[in-house]
């Protein structure tokens, strides 16, 4: 027995549209969702839906259960919250996050799905998967109880970054972005928010997450001499000048990657991928992280909100798709 779902596509560049999908009835170890959110992740889906991605990235940019292949037409995203209908019966009627596209209903193995706990309402939920980026990004930085810490960049995964490293004992932490709005992102999690210009230098540590030229070299200049940029940003096609000259030798700076494609090395003999995103789920009991999602619109209308989103039209953080009524 089959049942039709409606799925999004990306159609770069530019466009995008609601295809019908087969769905089957789940076979042994599987589970069968029905959608109710998922989550627009801006940046990387903005590049997706431009065609950015570059031609030797394709592999490493697939999404877990994405079809199709880059540039497009790509059935794509990981922001996914739903509610288990049929399949494994100790998962029936459990909310569930997977990294899954935007599609109304879909089967998968159940050990892709991890239960949403019941202190996360499944309405936040969907920032699981940034959460989960922010977690393995400070298991790279490893940060210390009393360091000098600067987030960059008060985007998503930025945010979710500032937002556990507010809980950290003893951190001299400020929230950095030229937008005056984001302040409102640093008050919620209670952390003091800075314009780039008026930051305060002589970090142990930075996290850059703004995706610019300006961004990363503002984050080396705020750099104390020996400091470190964990560098969340991904730039795409695009290139990026840095000044490896003037000061970054003399004190001896360090610019290291963190990206969530694979556990941490700090913790990559003792946790697995599961773990890390069922901690990401717990983390968000906190309310505060409501404050990333800044906007709501029906599936049907994700056609005409994405394109929206990709050019700055409709500014938000974490865009929320609504399934059903």
């Amino acid at each position: 027995m089959t049942r039709s779902a409606r799925a999004f596509w990306f159609n770069p560049p530019g466009r995008g549209e609601i295809r019908t999908a087969q769905v089957g009835e789940p076979g042994p170890g599987e589970v069968l969702v029905r959608t109710r959110y998922t989550g627009v992740s801006r940046g990387t889906e903005s590049l997706v839906l431009r065609g950015g991605v570059p031609e030797n990235q394709y592999e490493v940019m697939r999404a877990p259960f994405q079809e199709g292949e880059f540039p497009g037409p790509v059935k794509y995203g990981y922001l996914n919250v739903g509610v288990v209908e049929a399949g494994e019966p100790e998962l029936l009627g459990r909310t569930v996050f997977c990294l899954y596209p935007h599609q109304t209903h879909y089967v998968v193995p159940a050990a892709s799905v991890t239960v949403v706990p019941d202190t996360v309402p499944p309405e936040r939920a969907i920032l699981a998967g940034t959460v989960e980026t922010a977690v393995n990004a400070l298991w790279d930085a490893a940060p210390l109880v009393g360091d000098r810490i600067a987030v960059v960049g008060a985007g998503m995964v930025g945010s979710s970054v500032a937002g556990i490293l507010a809980r950290f004992p003893g951190v001299r932490l400020q929230l950095v972005d030229p937008d005056p709005a984001r302040a409102e992102i640093a008050e919620a999690f209670g952390i003091p928010f800075v314009r780039p210009e008026d930051a305060a230098g002589e970090c142990d540590l930075v996290v850059h997450a703004s995706a610019t030229e300006a961004g990363l070299v503002r984050s080396l200049e705020l750099l104390a001499p020996e400091g470190e940029v964990i560098e969340l940003s991904w730039y795409g096609d695009r290139r990026v000048s840095v000044p490896l000259g003037e000061f970054f030798h003399s004190r001896r700076l360090a610019v290291r990657a963190s990206q969530v494609g694979a556990v941490s090395p700090a913790r990559r003999s003792r946790r697995r991928f599961g773990d890390r995103l069922a901690l990401a789920l717990d983390l968000l009991a906190e309310p505060a992280f409501d404050v990333l999602i800044t906007g709501e619109s029906g599936f049907d209308e994700l056609p005409s909100v994405l394109p929206r989103l990709a050019d700055g039209e409709l500014p938000a953080l974490c865009h929320r798709i609504r399934y059903g009524s």
